[in-house]
């Protein structure tokens, strides 16, 4: 199946923003209950009427623009704020001036809370503030004094608006962290897996070429030296970081966003017995114990095992000599495969691992157990001085999808 690029997003707002679309429908609704449950006791009627029938097309029409932040305008919350507070300022006329006096409910009633609300999911806290702030003296006005009951109505609305709005900005930044750490987390694990591919290829050609020359002398000396510094150079660079990390999105409004790099594999198939790629490393001095049935692991799972198992020989050729030997064991648990790679030679120093690895030499750290660790497996190394080195490499059979070094993190 051929991959590619994808841009994950994830935003907390859209609830939020679905929310407020019912909202206002339910509310909408509820005013009109209010008006025809009332309505033998409005002055002008006829004005309550009109005012309901553009509040209804008005609610129903702009619901696409509630539907996400990028769609919320300011030309359409200020036109939405209008809306709410001409009704407001309206209700005297239109209803009985006793029943303003007595604290009856505003034409649009709670429908002017959503308004609010839209400003401070939209703006946060301090566009939620000013929103507030003009329904309150709307509201003042419309009663003509500040009694208790408007002023409660007031207070309520003013701190639930601001407090949404804060929730919305924290909300903001923590998605904002939240790529950043997902972008750099992707980099990292893309940084190790061109570090084991150039453990595995160009690293060992070119400490090859330095070993080689320095036996031959003459010009081939002299391209063995400068094979030894391309590949000291080489490692720093590697050890230090072959990826820069990108910056995470700037659109706090559509969510964080994640951005997955992933190569084009070719299709496959179905699981892949793991004997038929760890065969070839078989030899006169290379003793191979397999099951005597086939041992299916993932495709890419296999072929990281068998890669690791050839980092661990790679490592016996180089620190034991050509002569020692070495022995694969594989053995096909229930739950997991454990391919054991064990040699003759003299052992590895106590804190010679970490020595390398501080090095910039990935054999070890990268090559066997980051593969390993991106499979949801392990990679133990013993080692005794005089008694050889052992390394174990266990890879789960029902999670080696878990962590793709590429950065994906694949559904299962």
């Amino acid at each position: 199946m051929a991959q590619r690029d994808r841009v994950m997003r994830m935003s907390v707002e859209q609830p939020l923003w679905r929310a407020l679309a019912g909202y206002r429908v339910l509310t909408m609704i509820y005013a009109i209950g209010l008006f025809a449950a009332a309505h033998d006791g409005f002055a002008r009627p006829w004005l309550a009427i009109a005012y309901f029938a553009v509040l209804g097309v008005w609610t129903l029409a702009t619901l696409p623009k509630v539907a996400s932040a990028a769609a919320c305008t300011k030309p359409f919350l200020a036109a939405d704020l209008a809306v709410a507070l001409t009704g407001i300022l309206i209700t005297p006329l239109a209803d009985a001036a006793q029943r303003v006096h007595d604290g009856g409910p505003t034409l649009p009633s709670i429908w002017t809370a959503g308004s609010v609300l839209a400003f401070a999911v939209k703006g946060g806290w301090r566009w939620a503030a000013l929103a507030s702030t003009l329904v309150a003296v709307a509201n003042l006005v419309e009663r003509g004094t500040p009694a208790r009951d408007t002023v409660h109505n007031v207070v309520l609305v003013w701190v639930a608006s601001i407090a949404i709005g804060y929730v919305v900005e924290v909300a903001r930044a923590s998605e904002r962290t939240l790529a950043r750490a997902l972008e750099i987390e992707a980099a990292t694990r893309e940084r190790e897996r061109l570090a084991r591919d150039i453990h595995d290829s160009v690293l060992q050609v070119l400490a090859m070429v330095q070993r080689r020359g320095a036996v031959i002398g003459g010009e081939a000396a002299e391209l063995g030296r400068m094979a030894g510094e391309q590949e000291v150079a080489l490692r720093t660079l590697v050890s230090g970081g072959l990826v820069p990390v990108s910056r995470a999105s700037e659109d706090a409004a559509q969510g964080a966003v994640v951005r997955s790099v992933e190569e084009d594999e070719p299709d496959d198939d179905g699981p892949v017995d793991l004997r038929s790629l760890l065969a070839p490393h078989a030899g006169s001095r290379v003793s191979l114990a397999e099951p005597g049935a086939p041992v299916p692991l993932a495709p890419r799972a296999a072929r990281e095992v068998a890669a690791a198992v050839g980092a661990a020989l790679d490592n016996v050729r180089r620190h034991a000599g050509e002569q020692a030997r070495a022995w694969i064991l594989v053995e096909d648990e229930p739950d997991e495969v454990i391919v054991t790679v064990r040699d003759d030679g003299p052992g590895v120093p106590e804190g010679r691992l970490a020595q390398a690895e501080g090095e910039g030499r990935l054999g070890v750290a990268q090559s066997i157990r980051g593969r390993l660790r991106d499979l949801g497996g392990s990679a133990d190394v013993i080692s005794v001085p005089g008694q050889g080195t052992e390394v174990e490499l266990r890879v789960p059979k029902h999670h080696q999808q878990t962590n793709d070094p590429r950065g994906k993190a694949e559904q299962r």
